[in-house]
């Protein structure tokens, strides 16, 4: 993990994870949810279960979803308006652990 700048009050930013980092922590999360029937998006998830925001939430919700997909871990399954607070509804992936995640032989 990369050294912090701290604020100009002295407290250190709530935020202090690179990228790989952010992964190692939010990964298994999304793995456990592939590995059931559910459908979701990745706000949903990160939402339910308190993940923190990655170093550049704009683009690496996207490539960690996509990363996940091309291990065969997740597929898209539809599409959504999000419901992340400020999104204006936009259009998001859904997604879904695949058939070999769901029966233990992915992931």
């Amino acid at each position: 993990m990369r050294a912090q700048q701290p604020t100009l009050d002295g407290t250190l930013p709530t935020q202090a994870f690179d990228y790989p980092t952010w992964v190692d922590l939010v990964e298994p999360t999304f793995v456990t949810v592939a590995q059931t029937d559910r459908e979701w998006t990745s706000y949903e998830i990160a939402h339910e279960y308190g993940l923190p925001e990655p170093p550049k939430p704009e683009s690496h919700w996207g490539s960690f979803v996509h990363r996940l997909a091309r291990r065969g871990v997740i597929e898209q399954c539809g599409w959504d308006e999000t419901s992340r607070p400020g999104g204006e509804h936009s259009g998001v992936k859904v997604w879904r652990g695949t058939r070999a995640t769901q029966t233990g032989r992915a992931a």
